[in-house]
């Protein structure tokens, strides 16, 4: 067995799960300049009350399965992006207090609570979309530790993935409104969602092109022959999807628009792991040469086999629980 491998997995793994379900909740926080009635706001954040903290499982999941099997990327990585990954930290934690402080607020005070719940949202969507564009840009490293500044993180790509971070929770937020709500809210957020799809679509096109500009390695693995015929299928799947959103959201579809923006999500995160693989520290560093020795890895697999399922019962269960339409009037908090 490839432990490296099976690691690797686990990771992607854990990432892509906070992505897709902290995604339509942090989205919710960015939607809030859209929604400026009290029963509104309460409605949007009653949709996420029940599961909101349990999102951030998965994101700890990955930082721990990266110490554990891959000592050395852990420390580069942290030592090249310490400053986004603190702020975004901070903007969770700040939203997280919003969150809970809104609902017991006065309504002299409330809308302090509403705006650090809005700014913690932008915040977090935003620095984590600049250590995604910073990690795919390269880390600069020299006799295997960190090599550059620490304003390295900052640069045009690292700014605009941040931007479009912000664009997908916005419509990862908005289809899931769709999929929770009923009436007038649910309305606002069909508009929403057509032209947030449209913005969002054009990001994924300019990344699409700005990435294998960035990087000849990337630009070879996508545009070479055979690749590009094996690969050809992510990119027409993106614009498929993309047209399949839009129908539905014409049609006034509740459940399939949030479907369709989870796999327009895949297939981004799918389409960037392609560009970078098998480097866990690009440009160069493998996920076997950042590798823990194999007795470390498989012990730290013991733990995973065994709080994997159990995360992934406890998370199906609280959305099955709590599945279905909210309504107003109902609280969660």
């Amino acid at each position: 067995m490839d432990l490296s491998l099976v690691w690797a997995i686990i990771i992607l793994f854990g990432i892509m799960m906070y992505i897709i379900m902290d995604g339509f909740d942090l989205g919710i926080g960015i939607l809030y300049p859209f929604f400026q009635e009290k029963d509104d706001r309460d409605l949007m954040m009653n949709t996420v009350a029940p599961i909101w903290d349990g999102n951030e499982t998965w994101l700890v999941l990955g930082g721990a399965g990266l110490l554990a099997a891959f000592p050395l990327a852990y420390s580069v990585i942290l030592s090249a992006l310490s400053l986004p990954l603190l702020f975004m930290l901070m903007a969770l934690i700040f939203r997280g207090v919003a969150f809970e402080f809104r609902f017991r607020a006065t309504d002299t005070e409330r809308h302090f609570w509403d705006k650090a719940f809005l700014g913690g949202s932008i915040a977090a969507t935003f620095f984590q979309g600049m250590t995604l564009g910073a990690y795919l840009q390269g880390i600069k490293m020299a006799n295997q530790a960190y090599a550059g500044g620490p304003l390295d993180w900052i640069s045009p790509f690292s700014l605009f993935t941040g931007l479009g971070l912000l664009v997908t929770y916005a419509l990862l937020g908005s289809t899931w409104l769709i999929f929770k709500t009923t009436g007038e809210l649910q309305a606002t957020c069909y508009k929403l969602s057509q032209r947030i799809s449209i913005a969002l679509f054009a990001i994924i096109i300019i990344i699409s092109i700005w990435t294998p500009l960035m990087d000849s390695r990337i630009a070879e693995r996508w545009f070479t022959l055979p690749n590009l015929l094996w690969l050809s299928p992510v990119p027409l799947l993106v614009a498929v999807v993309f047209y399949k959103l839009q129908a539905a959201l014409k049609a006034k579809a509740e459940t399939s628009p949030f479907i369709y923006t989870l796999c327009l999500v895949l297939l981004g995160y799918a389409g960037l792991g392609i560009s970078i693989w098998p480097n866990i520290i690009p440009p160069e560093m493998t996920i076997q040469a950042a590798a823990a020795p194999p007795q470390s890895q498989a012990f730290a697999l013991v733990g995973a086999v065994i709080i994997i399922p159990i995360i992934l019962i406890y998370t199906a269960w609280g959305y099955y629980v709590f599945r279905g339409k909210v309504k107003p009037g109902e609280a969660y908090h």
